[in-house]
């Protein structure tokens, strides 16, 4: 079996080696215990850079796709389409991927009762309105068993099969995937889950680069009206700014 890890990277210089590093620490450390036969290739798409995400990824041993179009949708597809593996881990640069969650991920594959899997997500220093808003999330993702998109594990050709994240939305991309791949598991007696016992961590810069009326107003655009502002990325200050 083979995995392919895809890092959707946009101006990540200060995330991306690290982000590649404890990839391949956790990978070494199951591949260490014995109990799983696997390889591994790590893709980075680079989203129109304009730092040294692309060089430094390049260094770390990864394979580099560019796609000149900022939108994390197509960085992602474009990242799987140059990977060769069974299965495609996404990943975001500013993610630490542990030992315990590949572990996690691998149990699952070899058991193949599922299509593919999500992971609960782990943030420190959230105070006040983003803890809370933030709980909301981990409670809708658990019970309705939606991926983040921080983390989305998937069989490749199911992948392909359902063409792979919607470009026609520049966020919640994750969450329209989750269920066409939950409806396709389905027709296939396949299951599509969010792990829960090893959560992925995640940084919390958006909460920390955004003043409170800033995020406030991102949340109500996206409450008032939101199929239009999912599908217009000048609405999207918080994803599409650049603030890094």
């Amino acid at each position: 079996m083979k995995i392919s890890f895809v890092v959707p990277a946009y101006n990540e210089t200060d995330y991306i080696e690290h982000c590649l590093q404890n990839i391949a620490a956790a990978v070494e450390a199951c591949q260490l215990d014995g109990a799983f036969v696997f390889t591994v290739e790590y893709v980075v798409a680079d989203n129109n850079s304009s730092d040294d995400t692309a060089r430094l990824a390049a260094a770390a041993g990864a394979v580099v796709v560019f796609e000149p179009v900022n939108q994390i949708s197509r960085a992602r597809n474009k990242g799987a389409a140059a990977a060769t593996g069974d299965w495609l881990i996404f990943i975001d640069a500013d993610s630490d991927l542990s030992a315990g969650l590949l572990r996690e991920v691998l149990v699952l594959i070899e058991a193949g009762e599922h299509v593919g899997c999500g992971s609960l997500l782990a943030m420190h220093d959230m105070q006040g309105e983003a803890r809370w808003l933030f709980e909301i999330w981990l409670w809708i993702s658990a019970r309705l068993n939606w991926a983040a998109g921080s983390f989305v594990a998937c069989r490749a050709d199911a992948f392909r099969e359902l063409g792979g994240f919607s470009e026609q939305l520049y966020v919640a991309e994750e969450i329209d995937f989750s269920r066409r791949i939950k409806q396709y598991g389905r027709k296939q007696q396949k299951k599509f889950t969010v792990l829960r016992n090893h959560p992925l961590r995640t940084s919390n810069r958006k909460i920390s680069l955004y003043s409170p009326g800033e995020l406030r107003g991102q949340l109500l655009r996206l409450l008032l009206r939101p199929r239009k502002t999912m599908r217009d990325k000048a609405a999207l200050d918080i994803w599409y700014d650049g603030r890094r």
